[in-house]
């Protein structure tokens, strides 16, 4: 586990300066980027196309994550505390409990890929 970073890569500062849909158009032209680690807290990332991102290690504290699809990204790693969440989608071997940790007490999300085993 690490500190937080944040970083001066240009899509990264489009989510921090709330440029969502900026962001999703770059990824939709295929461009990429770094979020493992990265300090994405308190940012309202409501319409974030996060399908294929790594997010590990991040830190979404705080931020709305309401409606965001992360069932094909990896979010090991990160925490949750106090996010708003609802109708966010969550990878299938995420459990409701680990989940609810994060939220209430900032644990990192743990859950094992079932392609992994």
């Amino acid at each position: 586990m690490s500190t937080p970073e944040i970083r001066d890569d240009p899509l990264y500062q489009l989510l921090r300066h709330g440029k969502v849909e900026e962001f999703n158009e770059q990824i939709r032209a295929g461009a990429t980027c770094d979020l493992t680690g990265a300090d994405l807290r308190g940012l309202d990332l409501r319409g974030m196309i996060a399908d294929g991102l790594d997010l590990s290690d991040s830190y979404l504290r705080q931020s709305d994550l309401r409606g965001i699809d992360f069932r094909n990204c990896n979010i090991r790693g990160t925490s949750l505390f106090g996010a708003k969440i609802s109708g966010t989608y969550f990878p299938k071997e995420l459990r409701a409990e680990e989940i609810t940790l994060s939220l209430l007490h900032g644990i990192r999300i743990r859950y094992e890929d079932q392609s992994e085993r």
